[in-house]
């Protein structure tokens, strides 16, 4: 009696978890070494990997506590100086199992593994049963992942195929919550498995019971769905699946590390001229893309607790698309945070321009760490802001800010490219 395992690596696309750029396949290995060096196995060319960064070691004659005998089992050993994550979680020895994702370094390589575990017993192969269970000996009360398996050491409930660890926050429409979505997973009495896709941690939206009874609010929550759905653009999170369960709505997303620009100014206080500019270029880019979908989307909710900074590169994210809107569909309602909504889309009727007024009080807030309403001024006919005596402000800045605020959509920039453009002439 003997055991063989094939082992599939894939390597994943940087901006696409669902491409794949390149795939190894092991049959008869009993260490798989991976790393930047021509003598590796799996060689991957980028510099965040160490020269010889992980192996990946079968142990042989694995038992179980009741000591039946079980297939082989693969542990990882990290050797890169830049670390190695598995399944999110940073390891230094895990247990790899068939759905595991690897991750050599922050913002690394990624590395998809598939294992099929057959048992060699007269001349013909068969499924054998998975490697033995984690007791998660040894993790500090504060990890939400085993470092030795990289399972969750906590489940609050499951819905469907994702376990909620803890909620994220509470707003109007809905709760969030941090999840688990289970990779592969070996269909019982077969070599084939079920659940396709690679595990993951992911944000899962549940609407709130209160709003579902609104009709309005149903129809918000499933816009964002559906927005996210036909979106591509590393400055947007990424849709993964929407479903109803129970009678309530879900919409699980791609987690976003990092921190919105509200709590980080009022955290830390404002940030220097060139960050914020550079910050509200990026999601101009963003706005940008979304303009010119066809036909055209607005976001109507541009402000700093929907602007979110990516932890691993500085770079904004931008979030809540519940509230978009395609240019030609019947008025709705008011929808806008007080301070940062244009005229017209506080009387229901917004345009692009609409998201480019909001990058205006936006700077301001970065660049003061005070609500913009502080420097709202009656000048003529209009509002408009007051920003002659804000040291932090300089006059090309300022007429950047006052042309983009203007009250008439005609009289700002035009495009969001025009605004970039504009911003990037300040710095």
């Amino acid at each position: 009696m003997g055991f063989s395992d094939v082992v599939t690596l894939t390597l994943l696309h940087p901006h696409n978890p669902d491409g794949e750029l390149q795939q190894w396949r092991f049959s008869s290995s009993s260490v798989i070494r991976i790393g930047r060096s021509g003598d590796n196995d799996v060689v991957l060319n980028d510099n965040r990997v160490s020269r010889h960064h992980l192996e990946l070691r079968r142990i042989d004659n694995a038992t179980s506590k009741s000591g039946r005998l079980l297939s082989s089992a693969w542990r990882l050993v990290n050797q890169g100086t830049n670390g190695t994550f598995v399944d999110g979680v940073l390891v230094s020895q895990a247990w790899v199992t068939d759905g595991s994702l690897l991750q050599l370094a922050h913002g690394g390589p990624q590395l998809k593994v598939q294992i099929q575990s057959l048992q060699l017993t007269s001349g013909f192969l068969k499924p054998t049963v998975p490697p033995p269970s984690c007791t998660h000996v040894g993790n500090a009360p504060e990890n939400l992942f085993c470092i030795h398996c990289g399972q969750p050491l906590k489940v609050d409930r499951k819905i469907r195929q994702y376990q909620v660890l803890r909620s994220l926050g509470q707003g109007g429409m809905g709760t969030t919550y941090l999840a688990w979505k289970q990779g592969n997973q070996p269909i019982p009495g077969t070599a084939f498995t079920s659940s396709p896709g690679a595990a993951k941690l992911l944000v899962l939206k549940e609407m709130n019971a209160d709003m579902a009874e609104i009709a309005k609010a149903q129809e918000l929550f499933e816009r964002e769905a559906r927005t996210l759905k036909s979106l591509h653009h590393p400055g947007i999170p990424q849709f993964y699946d929407f479903f109803v369960e129970s009678g309530k709505k879900y919409l699980a997303m791609e987690l976003v590390h990092g921190e919105d620009l509200e709590k980080r100014i009022l955290k830390t206080g404002p940030v220097t001229p060139q960050q914020a500019i550079a910050w509200m270029i990026q999601t101009c880019e963003v706005l940008e893309y979304i303009h010119r979908q066809d036909p055209p989307l607005i976001h109507r909710d541009i402000k700093p607790a929907n602007l979110m900074v990516r932890t691993r590169d500085n770079h904004i994210v931008v979030l809540d698309f519940g509230a978009v809107k395609e240019i030609g569909t019947p008025l709705g309602t008011r929808i806008g945070a007080e301070g940062y909504s244009a005229p017209e889309q506080e009387r229901g009727q917004p345009v692009t321009q609409s998201d480019l007024y909001a990058i205006g009080p936006t700077l301001i807030f970065l660049l003061t760490g005070e609500s913009p309403h502080k420097f709202y001024r009656v000048q003529g006919r209009a509002y408009r802001f007051e920003l002659e005596n804000v040291p932090t402000i300089a006059p090309q800045l300022r007429a950047a800010i006052e042309r983009v605020t203007q009250p008439n959509p005609s009289d700002r920039y035009q495009t969001a490219m025009d605004l970039a453009i504009a911003l990037a002439n300040c710095l």
